[in-house]
């Protein structure tokens, strides 16, 4: 949820300022990067809506825009900014580091790393790769103070000692993220760049580097940044990639629309106006403004993201609706067979059950009595709905529904209504047993209007049924 947030704004951001929105994969990682993330991500932003200027798909002037594609250009910078005394080789180990690193801790310095490797003679090195050492490559950090203006959090400073000299290029040639995003920054002439809160403490590094890019002719710019709040979980958590609730996927599964989703995390951070949290996606990116984005951190609320959803669900027209809902009316959501299956009762409630969900999903269950052989009785409703007496309240609502007028539900709601008069009970407690006889639940779509659209010879029977059935 976080990093589709993050594309959003980006996306938005672009948009706004008719600018142009880069689309770059990082995987560069080979262990866990595959063809299979890199497709699924792909089909995700295209669920979403979103469209990029450059990128997969669509090329652009800066290919290859996928980093694993990119490594050679990786490693001819590396080997500038190495010539240029910008960077320099590392010969460290793990253990020397942390041993360094808690001396630091232990006397009350900075634990970055301590500049070990910065000077190092000809006969060091020798020694070092005597040893079988293989380095690393550092990016030299200047002694000097880093002050830029955050587009999201004003200015920021930071000083020589917060921001140690770090690596760029691993033991194995392979090039870092540190690296590799601001290298394909500079060639592909990127202005803004708007990214995580997790990632602000690498920007006075990146900040540095570009410098160097400029001095090597690599880079024209250094690019504004915006880092955005985070997305807080329960507990007022970090939300991560392994907490269940961060999954798009399950989002989708659920039946969440694209556009929904995307306005209720929009409100993760920024919001059009005090009193409008129901947009679109044009309204958003009309309005947007970097500078209005919030930067403490935004707690993702299911129910509201829900119920903003369940709005957008409401605004669809019929046709799209129904068209929407197409998946979970059949395997392997639906629990009917597929011959049982009535287009024209589906089409008939459908308006019906439009004005009652907050997710696509929920369709399933508030339409599976029309097309299942007989309902699904949720025990603790039935045992709630058929009290003492029910039964009796039951068969004389039976009697009236049958003599009623089977092409007006306003008809069949005085049937019922009658029914409860003749028992002393209003509307609401009367309709509760039909309900359940009919429909197998307490709660669901506008009973008389369901009635209606399941015919009179269906309810009957089954009310037969209800009254056949123990009430203990």
């Amino acid at each position: 949820m976080g990093l589709v947030r993050t594309a959003l704004f980006n996306w938005a951001f672009a948009r706004h300022h008719q600018g142009t929105l880069v689309f770059r994969i990082e995987d560069t990682d080979a262990a866990r990067d595959s063809e299979e993330s890199y497709e699924q991500l792909l089909d995700s932003l295209r669920w979403l809506g979103f469209d990029w200027d450059e990128g997969p798909e669509v090329g652009g002037p800066h290919a290859p825009y996928r980093q694993s594609q990119r490594m050679d250009l990786y490693k001819d910078i590396a080997g500038k900014l190495l010539d240029a005394g910008h960077a320099y080789h590392c010969y460290c180990s793990q253990e020397e580091l942390d041993t360094r690193r808690e001396a630091a801790r232990a006397a009350g310095k900075p634990s970055g790393y301590d500049g070990h490797c910065r000077e190092l003679s000809a006969e060091q090195v020798e020694e070092y790769r005597a040893q079988g050492r293989t380095p690393i490559v550092r990016f030299r950090m200047p002694d000097e103070t880093i002050t830029f203006t955050d587009l999201v959090r004003g200015e920021l400073t930071f000083t020589p000692e917060n921001v140690p000299d770090y690596g760029i290029v691993r033991a194995n040639g392979a090039p870092l993220y540190t690296l590799v995003n601001p290298v394909d920054d500079a060639l592909m002439e990127i202005t803004h760049v708007l990214r995580g809160e997790d990632l602000l403490s690498s920007t006075p590094r990146q900040i540095a580097l570009y410098k160097a890019l400029i001095e090597l002719g690599v880079a024209k710019e250094i690019p504004a940044f915006g880092h955005l709040p985070y997305v807080m979980g329960e507990g007022n958590k970090k939300l991560s990639k392994r907490d269940p609730e961060s999954s798009l996927n399950l989002y989708r599964e659920r039946g969440f629309l694209p556009e929904g989703l995307l306005n209720y995390l929009s409100l993760l951070g920024w919001s059009l106006s005090a009193d409008q949290d129901i947009f679109t996606m044009d309204e958003m990116t009309a309005a947007f403004d970097i500078a209005d984005v919030n930067p403490n951190p935004a707690r993702f609320d299911l129910k509201k993201c829900e119920a903003i959803n369940g709005d957008h669900i409401r605004l669809l027209d019929v046709k799209d609706f129904t068209e929407r809902c197409a998946p979970w009316l059949k395997a392997p959501f639906a629990p009917w067979a597929p011959e049982d299956f009535d287009d024209a009762k589906w089409q008939a409630i459908a308006p019906h059950a439009q004005t009652r969900l907050k997710v696509l999903s929920e369709i399933t269950a508030n339409v599976d009595f029309l097309f299942l052989p007989e309902p699904v009785f949720d025990e603790p409703s039935w045992t709630k709905a058929m009290k003492e007496g029910s039964d009796a309240l039951l068969r004389t609502a039976r009697e009236k529904l049958e003599s009623a007028d089977w092409t007006s539900p306003e008809s069949l709601k005085e049937a019922v209504l009658a029914a409860g008069e003749a028992h002393g009970l209003k509307l609401g407690k009367a309709q509760a047993p039909v309900r359940v006889a009919v429909t197998g639940r307490t709660v669901g779509l506008p009973l008389f209007e369901s009635l209606e659209i399941l015919g009179k010879d269906t309810t009957l029977t089954r009310i037969d049924a209800a009254l056949a059935k123990p009430t203990a």
